[in-house]
């Protein structure tokens, strides 16, 4: 029996002949999938003291030093360990300033490839002038009218990206706006995530909708004003030290990401619950498990791909205390994207070698800038 991952579900066997439980496939709701190369990257020109600290020395180094050819294998190796841990969807947000035209079309054809559909957009900013915010907002409208003339298949979406407001004037959070609206999409924006975008709330009030996604929160106030779906991202929030969104005190749907952190949701679940849990010892891991049912409205194609697990319960308050729980078999729109644990559509060997190779090219790259 095959039912939404918040619902327990029946037990049955699968390939390999493990007693084991079958869902529908998982969401990733905020992802950065560039980020899937930075592992072992050499360390910052100076140690980060703050959370834009952070920032000017670790990511927006990265993703400057970004090409195509490692957005390529960046996004496939992203997207194989998003199939192997159950999530055939992601919500990207993509940035590489030096690589802005044609980089929406890699990441969704190398996801396409792999067997995991993508929803992705270009952050634009200001970081790096007027004429830089213009190439993103450019390429937002490119990869969206590319999208238009496909046949609706499912396995490809689009929004606009906003890096955050703190990195972009009014004239082009405006633009970006509009342009999404022009689009019939929402706006992929992180909100709040740190105290440099304090006072977000007040210069986007206006422009936003109920299809943006608005990313982190976690300096908003309760009464913010914003419409939109807020994305918590638990794990990244604690690694940049920005403090807790505290979601449930929102009137907004709450979905969850992992802000660039690998694609494995139910790890995700299982830190947001201990997070919540902390913060309020009557919480429960029903509330951070309502949060994946919210990313599966976000990307509701998903109905139609099965995850069978290693485990036959797979329900919040089994999957809050099991240490393990492996993928058996995957089927994305009825077609086999992983049998036995292993990609069926790609030799995830050859992916995880050459994103091997592409890494080493960015972290020389890295090592090489001022």
């Amino acid at each position: 029996m095959v039912m939404g991952v918040g619902t327990v579900v029946g037990v049955g066997v699968g390939s390999g002949g493990v007693v084991s439980a079958t869902t529908t496939g998982l969401v990733c709701g905020h992802h950065h999938l560039y980020s899937a190369l930075a592992r072992g990257m050499p360390p910052p020109p100076s140690e980060p003291t703050s959370f834009l600290g952070i920032l000017e020395n670790v990511w927006w180094r990265l993703d400057q030093a970004l090409d195509l050819e490692m957005i390529e294998w960046s996004a496939k190796l992203g997207a194989l360990e998003a199939l192997e841990a159950g999530c055939t969807a992601i919500i990207d947000h993509h940035e590489s300033p030096r690589a802005i035209s044609g980089s929406l079309s890699v990441i969704a054809d190398a996801c396409n490839e792999v067997g995991v559909r993508i929803n992705t957009c270009y952050g634009i900013t200001d970081r790096h002038g007027s004429a830089g915010a213009l190439r993103g907002l450019a390429e937002n409208d490119r990869y969206l009218r590319e999208l238009s003339e496909r046949d609706d298949d499912g396995m490809r979406r689009g929004m606009v990206g906003v890096h955050a407001a703190f990195t972009c004037t009014d004239t082009h959070l405006v633009d970006a706006a509009e342009l999404a609206e022009a689009h019939g999409v929402g706006v992929h924006i992180h909100v709040a995530e740190g105290p440099d975008d304090i006072g977000v709330a007040d210069r986007i009030s206006d422009l936003t909708r109920d299809d943006w996604l608005l990313i982190h929160g976690v300096h908003l106030p309760d009464d913010h004003g914003l419409h939109g779906t807020i994305i918590h991202n638990p794990r990244s929030n604690m690694n940049n030290s920005v403090g807790y969104a505290d979601p449930i005190r929102f009137t907004n749907p709450i979905g969850l990401g992992t802000d660039g952190i690998g694609a494995d949701m139910l790890a995700e679940f299982q830190l947001a619950y201990v997070a919540h849990r902390a913060a309020d010892i009557g919480a429960s891991p029903d509330t951070a498990w309502s949060w994946l049912d919210t990313n599966r409205t976000l990307f509701p194609e998903v109905e139609r791909d099965t995850v069978t697990w290693s485990y036959d319960t797979i329900e919040p308050w089994h999957v809050a205390f099991t240490p393990t729980i492996n993928v058996i078999d995957v089927d994305v729109d009825g077609e086999s994207a992983v049998r036995n644990g292993v990609a069926t559509r790609v030799d995830a060997d050859e992916i995880r070698a050459k994103a091997t190779e592409q890494a080493a090219r960015l972290h020389s790259a890295l090592e090489e800038m001022p």
